[in-house]
C-alpha cells in the first residue's frame, strides 16, 4: 500500500530523548516499511526514517515557536499534502485537528489516531464540527468526552520488544516520563519515603512546568534516596526500568495510555497506578502490577510488588503491546478503510 503517515512537529521522529507519540509514529512508520509497503513520512526535517521523508519544518519545533507559527507552518504542510493525496492509498495522521478542514472532504481515505485527553472544550471545539472524520482512539477511556464521534478502533500503543532475560527485582523504585502537577511526582517522592525505598525520576521539564518543578518538586530532591536523572535516551531508560523494584505511575489525570507502563512491562518490571483514565486497560491488577486509589492503596500495593511473577510481566507485555501487535491491528484498519466506499467509511465503527 501507499500510505502517508503525518506526525507532529514538537519533536523529531523519532524524539532524541522525550516524544511518545512522536515514537509511536516512528516505531509505525519502519515497520510499514519493513513489511513492504510505500511510505512516506511527514515530519520535521531533522527526522530519520526509511521511508520517505516530507519535511513539514526545517527541525523540530520544540520550545521554539509560537502557536500560530506552528499553526502558520501546519497550515501550509497540509495544503500542499492536499494536493498529493491521490498519490497515497491511506493517509493516517497524528495530529489531531490541522487535518480536519482540509481533509474532511478528502478522496483518499484518512484517520486521524488521537494521542491526547479529549475533555478540555477547547479539543470539543476543534473536533465537534468533523463527526464523520475517522478516528483511532488508543484506550476505550480516552472516548469518554466524545463517545458519539466517528470512532473506527481502539489500538493499544506497542514498543519494540527489548529481548532481554527479566533481572531479580533491584531495591528502588522508578518515577519515569514528565514532570508536570498531572503526572503527580510529588506522590511519587511521598510513596518511595513511607516504602523507605530509593526513587529514580527520570522525567523531562516542559517550560510550561519549570516554576512547578522548581517550587514544588525541586525542594523534594533533597529528601535522602531520590535522585533526579533528567531525560534519558532509550537505552539508559531500558536499563533503568530493568532493575526497578517497581514503576510508580500515581497520576492526578485521565490518562489516554501511559506508554511508561508498557516500557516496563517489557522489561517484566510491575506496575503500581492510580485508577484514572487509561490505568485499569493497560494494568491487569494482581498480574502486571496493581491499580490503586490513593497513596494507602498503593503502598499496600508495594509490599506485595514482590510476589508478581515477572517472567509472566513480560510474556503479557509480548501478547499486547508489542510493535508487531500495533502494525498489525492498522494494517487491517488501513486495508478496511482502502477497500471502503467513502460514502459508508462512518459506519465502520
Amino acid at each position: 500500500m501507499r500510505i502517508a503517515q503525518v506526525a507532529p512537529l514538537g519533536e523529531s521522529v523519532p524524539p532524541v530523548k522525550y516524544g511518545g507519540t512522536e515514537r509511536i509514529v516512528s516505531y509505525l512508520t519502519e515497520a510499514l516499511v519493513q513489511q513492504g509497503h510505500d511510505v512516506a513520512l511527514y515530519a520535521s526535517g531533522d527526522s530519520k526514517t526509511a521511508a520517505r521523508l516530507k519535511a513539514m519544518s526545517l527541525r523540530s519545533l520544540r520550545n521554539h515557536l509560537s502557536h500560530a507559527d506552528v499553526d502558520s507552518i501546519f497550515g501550509e504542510a497540509m495544503a500542499e499534502l492536499y494536493r498529493a493525496r491521490h498519490a497515497y492509498d491511506v493517509i493516517h495522521f497524528h495530529l489531531g485537528w490541522h487535518e480536519f478542514p482540509v481533509f474532511a472532504d478528502c478522496s483518499t481515505p484518512c484517520l486521524t489516531t488521537l494521542h491526547g485527553p479529549l475533555d478540555h472544550p477547547a479539543i470539543h471545539g476543534r473536533i465537534a464540527p468533523y463527526p464523520s472524520f475517522p478516528l483511532v482512539s488508543i484506550s476505550d477511556a480516552q472516548r469518554a468526552p466524545l463517545p458519539y464521534h466517528n470512532w473506527l478502533a481502539t489500538i493499544y500503543h506497542g514498543v519494540p520488544d527489548p529481548g532481554i532475560e527479566v533481572a531479580a527485582a533491584g531495591r528502588y523504585l522508578v518515577f519515569l516520563g514528565r514532570i508536570s502537577p498531572e503526572k503527580r511526582p510529588d506522590l511519587a517522592i511521598a510513596m518511595a519515603r513511607r516504602a523507605r525505598l530509593p526513587l529514580k525520576i527520570a522525567a523531562k521539564i516542559d517550560p510550561v512546568n519549570e516554576t512547578y518543578f522548581e517550587d514544588e518538586i525541586r525542594p523534594l530532591l533533597d529528601a535522602p534516596g531520590v535522585e533526579f536523572l533528567g531525560e534519558l535516551g532509550e537505552r539508559e531508560k531500558r536499563a533503568l526500568l530493568a532493575g526497578a523494584t517497581a514503576l510508580l505511575f500515581p497520576i492526578d489525570w485521565s490518562e489516554p495510555f501511559g506508554l511508561v507502563m508498557i516500557e516496563a512491562f517489557a522489561c517484566g518490571v510491575p506496575v503500581v497506578a492510580f485508577r484514572r483514565g487509561s490505568v485499569p486497560e493497560i494494568v491487569e491488577d494482581g498480574v502486571t502490577g496493581f491499580v490503586v486509589t490513593d497513596v494507602a492503596e498503593g503502598m499496600a500495593a508495594l509490599e506485595r510488588v514482590g510476589r508478581l511473577d515477572r517472567r509472566l510481566i513480560q510474556a503479557r507485555f509480548r501478547e499486547r503491546f508489542t510493535v508487531k501487535r500495533m502494525v498489525r491491528d492498522y494494517g487491517e484498519l488501513y486495508r478496511q478503510l482502502a477497500d471502503t466506499p467513502l460514502a459508508v467509511q462512518a459506519g465502520l465503527a
